[in-house]
């Protein structure tokens, strides 16, 4: 650029700059590295031609970086490229001659490795793999064979664990820690260490730590169909000797039949499927056992609607799925009526409201009596997801999604207003609702993964129980008082179990499977499984399979 017929002076300076460069390049084949590279010593270099030594020759170059201000040039950029140094190399400390040759056999990756050994920085959009030792990218999208995501991550972390878990319930004799035995816990209750509480917890806790998973062997006219159905929900009667069974059909829709228990008692584990087993194109939300004739003597369902199919609530006598019908002629369906959608329902046992069950809808309790075919609907601000009935006074207990949990009082017969007579709240939307047996507690639970004890009395929540893990899925609680457990299985497919005085939890069991959101597990408890004198133990329904965990 000129101005009045002469160059500017910063081209000048840039002219003079080359020139300068272009000649030290002709008259000095080696270049020394910047101001920021180690110096000459580290390197075991020395300019013997001109025979000066290391302080002159950084001196010079010192001096020569401030007479040239604008910067590196071409030359040096081409040697650094060559020499193979870059910025983490120059951000090192100077090596001896003996470790230069070892400097470049190693990547600068690995050196930066080591350096994160000890204390891993978390970095945005990065994932630290510590078995690679290396950061790898979250982004979605950079790598199209194997993407790596936060939730693929999870499942990894997720999955070593439970292989971890199942490793240790393999071992053949189980104990929780040191010197924990029933001899020494009997001696120190005797003793006067322990007392009655601490005593059942510790002593649940030695049970429950020594069961151990036994694949059962189900009977059936049809295997193939056994092979490609999974189980959905399982249900065990009053006197824990039938089991009722949900799959979902790979074709759509689902079947239900009942399962014959008494084959836990013996040694094969060997139980029976019966043949009459039922089909719909509709999912089934909850069911109940119904004591109309006599107890369990029929099953109650609701049904969901699907697109112009409308949903139902179904009552079947349970000789309809027995294959040996002794009166000659198969029942028919008793009861069955039309809805949009049915969340829940419940069976009522006290004699003031009997032969009545309830249904919950989206925003109203539905109470039908079977015999005589008279209604009750009560109207409530949210759907009710979760019911059951109280069996000394007839009162049904009704969860909503809005987390409300109220009461409904059936001696009113004032539907309008002031039938609520309890209501308690949730921060998240109800899954089950259970009563204690002496109907001054009640057990919830909510998508929010919280389950709490809640005094009727009182109305506030007097224990918590942590470790349940559910965000959205309807799951359900397992309450037993007579060993005084409670037992839940949570969205990933971990069945826990917790000591109900104290909400200590005793056990974790994982699922035999990976864990899958259409694989979680459902379970049934019970201190006698195959009838009144059958055996104490766990049972798993998960994919096609039934496992059975001995309680003893």
């Amino acid at each position: 650029m000129r101005r009045n017929g002469r160059p500017s002076w910063p081209y000048q300076l840039r002219q003079d700059n080359r020139r300068a460069q272009l000649a030290d390049a002709i008259t000095r084949p080696f270049r020394v590295p910047p101001r920021r590279g180690p110096t000459l010593a580290g390197l075991g270099l020395q300019d013997s031609s001109r025979g000066e030594s290391n302080q002159e020759q950084m001196d010079k170059w010192s001096w020569q970086r401030r007479r040239r201000p604008w910067g590196r040039s071409r030359q040096q950029s081409s040697w650094f490229r060559r020499g193979g140094f870059n910025e983490r190399d120059n951000m090192e400390t100077p090596r001896t001659p003996q470790d230069s040759g070892h400097h470049h056999d190693e990547s600068p990756s690995s050196s930066s490795s080591r350096a994160r050994s000890s204390s891993v920085p978390d970095l945005p959009g990065y994932y630290f793999d510590p078995e690679k030792k290396r950061y790898f990218r979250l982004l979605p999208g950079h790598n199209n064979c194997n993407p790596l995501t936060k939730e693929g991550i999870r499942r990894k972390e997720m999955e070593s664990k439970r292989l971890q878990l199942l490793e240790e319930d393999k071992q053949e004799k189980k104990i929780a820690r040191v010197g924990f035995n029933a001899s020494s816990l009997l001696h120190k209750r005797q003793l006067g260490f322990l007392n009655d509480t601490n005593y059942c917890r510790l002593t649940h806790e030695l049970r429950l730590s020594c069961m151990q998973s036994k694949k059962v062997q189900i009977q059936s006219s049809d295997p193939s169909a056994l092979a490609s159905d999974q189980f959905k929900l399982i249900l065990a009667d009053t006197n824990r000797d039938r089991l009722f069974t949900v799959n979902d059909v790979q074709v759509g829709g689902s079947k239900y039949g009942i399962i014959q228990l008494g084959g836990l008692q013996t040694p094969g584990l060997t139980v029976k499927m019966h043949e009459n087993l039922y089909f719909t194109n509709r999912k089934v939300n909850s069911v109940c056992w119904a004591s109309l004739n006599h107890l369990d003597s029929h099953i109650l369902l609701c049904l969901m609607g699907i697109a112009d199919t409308p949903g139902c609530v179904t009552l079947l006598p349970a000789s309809l799925f027995v294959s040996s019908n002794p009166g000659g002629e198969r029942p028919g369906m008793l009861c069955s009526f039309r809805i949009s959608s049915a969340w829940a329902c419940a069976w009522c046992m006290n004699s003031q409201a009997d032969n009545c069950f309830s249904t919950g809808l989206p925003r109203r309790v539905l109470v039908t009596n079977v015999v005589t075919g008279h209604r009750q609907s009560f109207v409530t601000n949210s759907d009710v997801l979760a019911q059951q009935f109280a069996i000394t006074t007839p009162v049904l207990y009704n969860g909503c999604r809005s987390g409300e949990i109220f009461a409904i009082d059936l001696r009113f017969q004032n539907q309008g207003k002031g039938w609520k007579t309890t209501s308690l709240f949730h921060n998240s939307a109800v899954t089950s609702v259970q009563i204690l047996q002496q109907e001054q507690y009640l057990m919830a639970s909510d998508m929010a993964g919280k389950i709490k004890l809640w005094d009727l009395r009182a109305t506030k929540c007097v224990r918590q129980y942590e470790g349940h893990v559910n965000e959205y899925a309807y799951l359900p609680l397992h309450v037993h008082e007579e060993e005084g457990i409670l037992v839940a299985v949570g969205q990933d497919c971990y069945t826990r179990i917790w000591s109900l005085r104290d909400a200590h939890l005793l056990r974790t069991i994982p699922s035999p499977y990976p864990a899958s959101k259409a694989d979680i597990p459902t379970v049934a408890f019970s201190s006698r499984l195959g009838g009144p004198r059958g055996v104490p133990g766990l049972l798993m329904a998960v994919r096609q399979d039934l496992y059975y965990f001995s309680y003893s």
